[in-house]
């Protein structure tokens, strides 16, 4: 059994499958640790649902925008009104539902044209059992955005784990300073990990479509929701596959 994890998919099912296919992924015996934003972006999200929920050891971590996904699902109101990719996720729910007539030629959709009850009972599962980060048995942390490293891990404030670009910032300027030392500081933490791995942040931001590392800090968000491509990387050897870049397979991204 081989343990991936995998960058922010942001609804593009075809590098979805591509990765899955390029790795050689095993669906029954393999772990798949995938680091959140599974919505908005491109219109493909119902169908990253169904494929992830036949993997047998997934291990979903929530992201930001499965987080104002799930407040849709359970309230009925979409935090950010379907911007932000959103319009991508409601495009996909409403074919899905056979309300593909509710989607207007030019213009904006309704926002009032997708309910809760139109998304599946076992996707409405999936959202709501996220969890907010994943510790493995090698002290390595699994988890979408970051966290205030000066604080203990488990101690943190929920919305933390899906947002915070502060780790990331501060160990980009941990590995700018320390670099080429041949005794450089120690990146602290109030909770010591092996490896930390995170999306929420593009490496495409810094001029790459590859997973950066800084510190103990892997960042695999190499711009799948557009821009890059989808990574998926071997979590031991740290081999990574990845997809076409996406805007060759898809034409509108939502984002």
């Amino acid at each position: 059994m081989t343990t991936y994890v995998m960058g922010d998919i942001h609804g593009g099912h075809k590098a979805l499958l591509q990765c899955l296919q390029r790795s050689g992924f095993d669906y029954e015996r393999d772990t798949l640790i995938q680091l959140g934003d599974i919505a908005d972006g491109y219109d493909e999200v119902f169908a990253c649902v169904e494929t992830l929920l036949t993997v047998r050891h997934l291990v979903a971590i929530k992201g930001n925008h499965d987080d104002w996904f799930q407040t849709f699902i359970r309230t009925g109101f979409h935090p950010q009104y379907w911007n932000q990719g959103g319009e991508g996720t409601l495009r996909s729910y409403l074919i899905a539902a056979g309300k593909q007539d509710l989607i207007p030629a030019y213009g904006n959709i309704h926002p009032q044209a997708l309910n809760p009850p139109d998304i599946p009972a076992t996707h409405r599962h999936f959202f709501n059992h996220q969890r907010l980060y994943y510790l493995d048995d090698h002290m390595n942390c699994f988890v979408h955005a970051g966290f205030d490293r000066r604080l203990p891990f488990r101690e943190q404030l929920p919305h933390l784990y899906y947002w915070d670009r502060e780790l990331w910032l501060e160990a980009l300027s941990w590995e700018a300073t320390n670099r080429g030392k041949k005794r450089p500081a120690r990146f602290k933490m109030a909770t010591r990990f092996h490896e930390v791995f995170i999306g929420h942040t593009r490496t495409i931001m810094w001029g790459t479509d590859q997973p950066m590392k800084a510190a103990n800090v892997n960042n695999i968000d190499t711009g799948g929701g557009g821009g890059g491509r989808l990574t998926i990387m071997n979590v031991e050897t740290k081999e990574c596959w990845q997809s076409d870049p996406v805007n060759s397979l898809y034409e509108i991204s939502y984002r």
